[in-house]
């Protein structure tokens, strides 16, 4: 009997000892994979992108695999708020970001040098509230417009107030930066106006909510692909944004073949809209190859934010 009880105690003692150094070993793994993949990370293109059409080649060349067939590690790094986007490359947690001209010529300028390698043509309409029933620029006055501060759309809100004499304190601009709380704040009657991309804005439009102004209209194209500049000064990292923008003009050359409707799952994935609203975007869409933004639109931007800087110097 005590040396049953002895070989049981050993075999006990043996299967915590073999349980401990698997643990352990587990323990050993485990870090040694969170290394492995962090090294992998930090040596990725890794790129902030918003649930908005102007990054959708990005999601066609992930989804497709073009960045794998063209020997590149991309990592899409998902915001729905562009502050979010642009705090990322700021505290280079990524190498790019999708954003506009007014927000990349302010970071470009007061932070951290910017290279832009696409223009992506992203344009906002500013859609009034149905309830409020707002049917044009002037009818603003003592209004709210939700739009993200020193951005495109905060110019663009700018502009509304200057087109027809009204002065700042007479419309309201609100700082709501994430895109769909934006659209939730007018679904639930707590907004004026807002600007909005698409395909928010065509969920907007089929809630019947009004287009009182589109960007477009004003000819003035604020989206913009921009990267760290520094980057290009390193051949590895250099190499993989000429890459990144070989696989962008490939899946630009898909959409326009094809049409955005062949996305549409692509689409509801990404950007967090019903299959209704997708077939509710108009199909006549198009994506442009990689290049620079005008400089018409980048003196457009660092103007206004001349502006906004002297004015507030006064205040």
């Amino acid at each position: 009997m005590m040396m049953k009880n002895i070989v049981c105690s050993v075999i006990s003692l043996l299967l915590i000892i073999a349980c401990g150094q698997s643990y352990e070993e587990q323990k050993r793994m485990s870090r040694a994979e969170r290394i492995r993949l962090a090294r992998e990370d930090s040596a990725a293109l890794k790129v902030a992108v918003m649930p908005t059409l102007d990054c959708l080649p990005m999601y066609v060349a992930r989804q497709y695999g073009l960045y794998e067939q063209l020997g590149v590690d991309v990592r899409l790094k998902y915001y729905t708020a562009q502050m979010d986007c642009d705090t990322a490359i700021v505290n280079r947690r990524v190498e790019g970001t999708v954003t506009d001209v007014v927000r990349a010529q302010r970071i470009a300028a007061a932070a951290m040098p910017l290279t832009y390698v696409a223009a992506t043509g992203a344009y906002w309409q500013l859609i009034s509230n149905k309830n409020a029933r707002i049917k044009n620029l002037k009818q603003f006055d003592d209004k709210m417009i939700a739009m993200s501060r020193l951005s495109a759309t905060d110019l663009l809100s700018d502009y509304v107030a200057d087109s027809v004499g009204l002065s700042d304190e007479r419309v309201f601009k609100v700082q709501i930066n994430d895109v769909n709380i934006r659209l939730k704040m007018l679904e639930n009657n707590m907004m004026d106006a807002l600007w909005l991309a698409e395909p928010q804005a065509t969920a907007a439009r089929m809630a019947r909510h009004r287009v009182v102004l589109d960007s477009r209209k004003l000819d003035m194209w604020l989206g913009v692909i921009a990267f760290r500049k520094e980057l290009l000064a390193d051949t590895a990292r250099k190499k993989q944004v000429d890459v990144f923008v070989k696989a962008y003009n490939m899946a630009c050359d898909s959409i326009n073949k094809h049409g955005i409707r062949k996305y549409d799952k692509l689409i509801s994935k990404y950007c967090g809209v019903s299959g209704d609203v997708v077939l509710s975007i108009p199909e006549n869409i198009k994506y442009n190859h990689a290049a620079a933004p005008r400089n018409r639109d980048t003196e457009i931007a660092d103007k206004w934010l001349k502006t906004k800087e002297e004015h507030n110097g006064k205040e």
